[in-house]
């Protein structure tokens, strides 16, 4: 699927400078792709007619010049989208969205949530409600659909802010340069996490991002842990150590629980909640706190990240999937770079809390995160879509993810050494 800029349409196109060459923005912000062998040929015979003209005449045939090769772009560009206002807000139509992408699109009654379970379509989404199916993976857009007129309606925030980073990631500005992944193990010292039958959460998310480091550093990344040891790291120090490296990403370890359903399974990922936004579960948020709520620079990376480490997960590892998701975690709104929060299964749940506390299977979500780390990085050098889900399991045998070494067990904690707690990033464990 080739890239069209999005969003440009929104946007005015800039005034002639020398400083901002508006010929330049003009062609560059088009739709539709310019057929430029036959704009630079014309332009050449253009160019020797200019010679002997004064300046202001030579910007005025130029600009006419320009504008008969981009006015049917910038047409097409201008009917795209076709915004419909509800409330004061921006809405776009299934068909309006399904038809930009070129992709078939499908809606289901709220009572037919199970249908998102079989991959009909690439665009699913269900009638008044935040849930949708992109690519076969469970989504879950900032606000929920409406309808209006008969016709199905898509609030613009989520095809900017959610549609379009899970669509096509690819597409991202700056997506997928990392040469610095931060493992940050959930939890650790006094702050146990989640318990189960088996352990507790922080020494599962240690073992996990211990596992995942030599996989990450023998595809030639450098690896920074947050912590290497049972002690607790403050959240605010966790997200420094990640600001303080340049083209980083950071990916936080993390494993559920809950009181309420004790049959909760599957994984799912965080990425930071766009400004304005309410979080995922946040149901009933009221707009004047949502617009007080700072955003993110980099929360588009961020999705792309969530979009290949998901699918990776969800592809070698066939559990239960409940979605790319938003929140305002600490960890997440601290960090200046693309970062995820990983929660990889229920401690809570008397199957899923066994097979997180088997080494191998443990040593299987590591790989397969960092399968979905160098699928992200990729994004960036080849410019094409990531491994979705459906491609993963396409895979034979022998590619599924290799068996690695696996790091000692962990021995219990009346063993293990007492380790003083770190106060500030000086003295937090870091390893370059």
């Amino acid at each position: 699927m080739k890239c069209r800029p999005f969003g440009e349409w929104a946007r005015t196109f800039p005034v002639f400078s020398r400083k901002n060459c508006a010929v330049k923005q003009f062609l560059f912000r088009t739709s539709s792709p310019l057929r430029w062998t036959s704009l630079f040929e014309a332009g050449a015979f253009f160019y020797a007619i200019l010679k002997g003209m004064s300046t202001i005449v030579k910007r005025l045939l130029a600009l006419a010049f320009f504008s008969s090769f981009t006015i049917s772009n910038l047409v097409f560009a201008a009917e795209d989208w076709q915004i419909i206002k509800v409330n004061g807000h921006d809405y776009l139509t299934v068909e309006n969205i399904a038809k930009f992408y070129g992709l078939p699109a499908d809606v289901v009654s709220s009572g037919e949530k199970t249908q998102l379970e079989a991959v009909k379509n690439p665009l699913e989404f269900v009638r008044d409600s935040r849930e949708a199916m992109i690519n076969g993976v469970r989504s879950w857009l900032c606000f929920p659909l409406i309808e209006q007129d008969g016709k199905i309606l898509v609030s613009r925030t989520d095809v900017a802010k959610t549609i379009e980073p899970l669509l096509r990631p690819q597409c991202v500005a700056n997506v997928g340069k990392v040469q610095t992944v931060i493992l940050d193990p959930g939890h650790g010292g006094h702050d146990k996490g989640q318990p189960s039958r088996y352990g507790y959460e922080k020494d599962f998310a240690l073992d996990v991002a211990r596992k995942l480091r030599p996989f990450l550093q023998a595809k030639g990344l450098r690896v920074i842990m947050t912590r290497e040891g049972d002690y607790f790291v403050p959240l605010e120090v966790r997200a420094q150590i990640a600001n303080a490296t340049r083209n980083s990403i950071f990916v936080s370890i993390h494993f559920n629980g809950t009181n309420d359903d004790p049959n909760a399974t599957g994984f799912e990922i965080f990425s930071f909640t766009p400004r304005g936004a309410p979080s995922t579960s946040d149901n009933a948020a009221a707009p004047s706190s949502l617009s007080m709520q700072p955003g993110s620079e980099v929360d588009a990376q961020s999705l792309a990240l969530s979009v290949c480490i998901y699918h990776s997960l969800l592809g070698h590892i066939p559990e239960f999937d409940r979605g790319i998701k938003r929140a305002r975690f600490a960890v997440l709104r601290l960090t200046k770079v693309p970062a995820v929060l990983v929660e990889g299964g229920f401690l809570t749940e008397r199957g899923e809390c066994r097979l997180i506390a088997q080494q191998d299977w443990r040593a299987k979500l590591a790989q397969a995160i960092g399968v979905g780390i160098e699928n992200y990085q990729a994004l960036g050098v080849k410019k094409q879509p990531p491994m979705l889900v459906a491609d993963y399991r396409r895979q034979g045998p022998g590619e599924k993810l290799a068996p690695q070494a696996t790091s000692p067990p962990l021995p219990p904690p009346w063993q293990r050494p007492q380790i003083s707690q770190p106060a500030s990033l000086e003295s937090a464990a870091i390893v370059p």
